[in-house]
């Protein structure tokens, strides 16, 4: 497989061009052939003329690569390397949603041909790829798993906004599902990923391996999260608690703050969904969760509280946030848990506006029912920076006070003004 791709006899094909699909599709079109599909023709249209729907690539990225981008299952048919990089998200119940990989599963089960090898990249609980995918390619396809086609599983580890760890520069995870076949994976995952591999000893370790990845963090920043919540009932600040601690070489650095996004805010439910099914209760993991998800009703809860201490009437308050995507500098609004915190500000009856320079208004009123604000006003009562776009580093207190009433809030919550304010009332995590 390995010498016919790298000889062009055979193409690579990437399922799902989202965040993670389409910098895997163009790094491997720099070297090989690669087919782009993607169900959403839409998006599939704007890359056709080089340009990235998640606004994360420019249109250099595109320039010399030899792809073709489609929504057509004649064209999928010519690929015999598949890597599928679809969403994996959760439900309203915080459960496990597969209908993406096992649509995608589907997808590739109708073209798929003997010799062929499907690698997935979507994170899934351990023993996904195996339990719940290969019966879904072995159906659709009628070819039999290890005697007609190979699976393996190769974890993404891309970080959307991150221009420095790309995927050529971080160790990739691979696995396979015989010897062969993972060297075979191994190989091709090299034609592309310079800092090398690291090949697991089975499919489930690799799957267990990236899941470990974002609910280590996620448990880690809850726990931050409840030290500021506890440093805030003491009147001290956390980040200075922070500052302080992280002078010890041995210290973990992680900081408090919303946990949203389609990764670190989901993955951790995939684990605790399959130890339920096991029949473990994961304490830690879910106590993370707990902590992590109720940060943004704390929030406004603080601000409102801190509004009413001055006397504002919170019915006729004013309340700006800035920021509204999951993290700063990207425009993905997927499970963003700023909506909590204006979800909150308008139970109480506060008037909210929302400002954000990468956000799409129609996106979030679509998804979350509320719109941006087309210029900022003035007389606000509080002003929360939500996410550290580079856009708000250079806020100062000198801006704040032409937009806010003289006694106004502003709630900092990754403390980029700490030491900084000193006429308006301040407060962050």
């Amino acid at each position: 497989m390995y010498q016919d791709i790298i000889s062009k006899k055979k193409k690579i094909a990437v399922i799902g061009l989202g965040y993670v699909g389409l910098p895997i599709a163009l790094e491997f079109a720099r070297k090989v052939s690669v087919i782009g599909f993607d169900i959403n023709k839409g998006r599939v249209d704007l890359m056709k003329n080089g340009i990235d729907p998640s606004g994360e690539l420019d249109a250099e990225a595109f320039v010399g690569c030899d792809i073709v981008f489609t929504d057509s299952l004649d064209e999928l048919k010519e690929a015999s390397f598949f890597i599928v990089a679809v969403p994996t998200p959760i439900d309203e119940h915080n459960l496990p949603d597969l209908k993406p990989i096992l649509s995608a599963s589907r997808t590739i089960g109708k073209v798929l041909k003997k010799g062929d090898y499907v690698v997935y990249e979507s994170t899934v609980y351990p023993g996904c790829t195996e339990e719940d995918c290969i019966p879904v390619l072995e159906e659709v396809s009628g070819l039999k798993f290890m005697e007609d086609f190979k699976i393996g599983y190769s974890p993404e580890r891309i970080n959307p906004g991150d221009k420095e760890h790309t995927l050529a520069k971080i160790m990739k995870v691979v696995s396979g599902c015989s010897p062969e076949s993972l060297e075979e994976i191994a190989k091709t995952y090299q034609i592309v990923v310079q800092a090398g591999v690291h090949k697991a000893s089975s499919i489930k370790v690799a799957e267990a391996a990236k899941i470990i990845e974002n609910t280590q963090r996620d448990v880690n920043i809850a726990l931050m999260n409840e030290l500021s919540i506890i440093f805030n009932k003491m009147g001290i600040n956390t980040y200075e608690v922070l500052e302080a601690a992280g002078t010890k070489w041995n210290f973990l650095k992680f900081m408090p703050g919303l946990v949203g996004g389609h990764c670190i805010g989901v993955d951790p439910y995939y684990l605790t969904y399959k130890a339920q099914e096991l029949g473990y209760h994961a304490q830690v993991i879910n106590s993370g969760r707990y902590v992590n998800d109720s940060m943004g009703f704390y929030v406004a809860k603080q601000t409102v509280k801190k509004l009413i201490a001055l006397g504002k009437d919170i019915n006729k308050s004013r309340v700006l946030v800035m920021g509204a995507t999951f993290k700063e500098d990207v425009e993905d609004i997927r499970n963003s848990k700023v909506a909590d915190v204006i979800n909150e500000f308008k139970s109480y009856g506060v008037k909210t506006e929302v400002t954000d320079p990468h956000a799409d208004s129609k996106e979030l009123h679509h998804e979350y029912g509320f719109e941006l604000v087309e210029k900022i006003g003035t007389g606000y009562d509080a002003v929360v920076i939500a996410v550290n776009h580079k856009e708000y580093l250079n806020v100062d207190e000198k801006y704040l006070l032409t937009i806010c009433n003289p006694d106004a809030v502003i709630v900092d919550l990754k403390g980029i003004l700490r030491g900084k304010i000193h006429q308006l009332n301040y407060w962050s995590l």
